[in-house]
């Protein structure tokens, strides 16, 4: 997937109670509750220098909360796996950036790439982050 100038972007899956990750007004995943799952969860470590939601998953995976969901960018099936697991401890869905659900790992046909992604402070929605430059 490449945005607008051309460049390659990652493609995230989303921890979401809605049935679009990017309107979940009203079906929000609590940022406290997250926090506490992540807490309660041994293979989860917390990771704020990568922001105040950001957590660790095993050597390089990672998970971050904004507005309400739970995301990754570019997981390996494991990954999945995992957050299929998270999204079932909160009621939740696994959902791609286009809105497709995932209800196995093996729906899931990307490898990650060479260069890991790392979580971003404030990140935005994938919709917005691809209209700048």
């Amino acid at each position: 997937m490449r945005d607008t100038w051309g460049r390659p972007v990652g493609y995230d899956l989303h921890i979401t109670r809605a049935m679009d990750w990017a309107d979940n007004l009203g079906q929000h995943i609590d940022e406290h509750e997250w926090l506490a799952l992540a807490a309660a969860d041994e293979e989860l470590t917390r990771d704020p220098a990568h922001g105040p939601f950001a957590v660790r998953y095993r050597a390089s995976a990672w998970f971050d909360w904004f507005e309400g969901n739970v995301f990754t960018t570019d997981p390996d099936r494991s990954t999945v796996t995992k957050m299929l697991g998270l999204a079932n401890r909160l009621a939740a869905i696994v959902q791609g950036d286009d809105g497709e659900i995932y209800e196995t790992a093996q729906q899931w046909p990307r490898r990650r790439p060479a260069a890991e992604p790392q979580p971003a402070a404030g990140r935005s929605r994938r919709r917005a982050r691809d209209q700048s430059p």
